[in-house]
């Protein structure tokens, strides 16, 4: 699911996979209804939603039931999440939690903090890494609720033989099936579709920025001063309509364009490392440079010399020492 979405619907529900919603999403977490109590094995399908957009968290979803609710489960309407509308949406989320002895699901929420520190952090844990570890928690977790898996279904893009070979190797008592438009060919998969789509909308037309959040003890973030009446200066900003979140999205570009502040960049909403925002940052925004003299001189000092102490640097000169074939 990484072709660009449409602008999200409002729809205005609250659902169970945010806990509370006037909050601010700092850090990835993960949610799982009740678990179903109905006799096994069970099938489960994997996909997720927003995984291309600059802005916002990325939701893997994961939706199981057992083997025998297969013929109820076709019934039930779950499809590719792009196909449906918010309405329809939510009301197959409702589904999910109607026959709580035969459904069940579960999200793991990736907050654009966490995928940012992810990608720029040395060596980078790239956003395939950061979804096959998602993949692998959900399934654990499920596993560890007591859940007999017999059949995984996984939505995934580019080769999916070496992904699936990756996960068969992780849980040799499962069939995996990995197929591109997974969420169109095995309803399971839809479902689990839903799960990620509806969590994701939700947390992005209710954005609680943490830049401006003020917590019961008064606090708010030390960089952004407040207007008369309390409000952060920047607030109002940044409450500019933001689109789907898409780079694509002549909205998402318009927010991106004009929520930039030179000096301290953009709130945790952003992914700081897609190409979209480097490019900006690094035509509009203040330039920075880091500087550590005393670093600085260390690294000098371990330069080699030329000439007649070419292979010699400072500090190996000063203390005297010299090579030795033989001890």
């Amino acid at each position: 699911m990484s072709s660009p979405a449409p602008e999200p619907e409002v729809c205005d529900a609250t659902i169970p996979s945010i806990a509370d919603p006037s909050l601010p999403l700092i850090d990835s977490y993960t949610y799982h209804s009740p678990t179903p109590s109905g006799a096994g094995p069970y099938i489960l399908g994997v996909d997720e939603a927003g995984r291309g957009p600059v802005l916002g968290p990325m939701v893997y979803g994961v939706a199981y039931c057992p083997v025998a609710y297969k013929e109820q489960l076709e019934g039930l309407g779950f499809a590719d999440s792009k196909t449906l509308t918010a309405q329809i949406r939510s009301s197959l989320l409702e589904t999910l939690g109607s026959d709580p002895s035969n459904l069940g699901w579960s999200v793991r929420v990736l907050s654009p903090k966490a995928i940012s520190a992810g990608m720029l952090r040395r060596p980078p844990f790239n956003l395939n890494q950061q979804a096959q570890e998602a993949t692998v928690l959900l399934i654990r977790e499920v596993l560890s609720r007591g859940i007999e898996l017999s059949e995984v279904y996984v939505d995934a893009l580019g080769k999916t033989g070496p992904y699936q070979a990756y996960l068969s190797s992780l849980f040799p008592d499962i069939s995996f099936t990995v197929a591109a438009k997974a969420d169109q060919k095995y309803k399971i998969v839809g479902a689990a579709s839903v799960a990620a789509k509806v969590t994701r909308d939700a947390w992005i037309e209710g954005w609680m920025y943490e830049e401006c959040y003020e917590d019961p003890s008064g606090r708010t973030s030390k960089y952004f001063a407040k207007e008369e009446g309390g409000k952060p200066q920047v607030a109002a900003k940044w409450a500019t309509e933001m689109g789907s979140g898409y780079p694509s999205d002549p909205k998402t570009q318009a927010w991106i364009k004009n929520s930039l502040d030179p000096t301290f960049g953009y709130p945790s909403l952003v992914r700081f490392s897609w190409s979209t925002v480097k490019v900006v940052l690094d035509k509009n925004a203040h330039p920075v440079k880091w500087t550590d003299d005393g670093q600085e001189s260390l690294m000098k000092a371990f330069v080699s010399a030329t000439g007649p102490d070419k292979d010699r640097c400072a500090v190996i000169k000063d203390l005297g020492l010299k090579s030795v074939s033989t001890l």
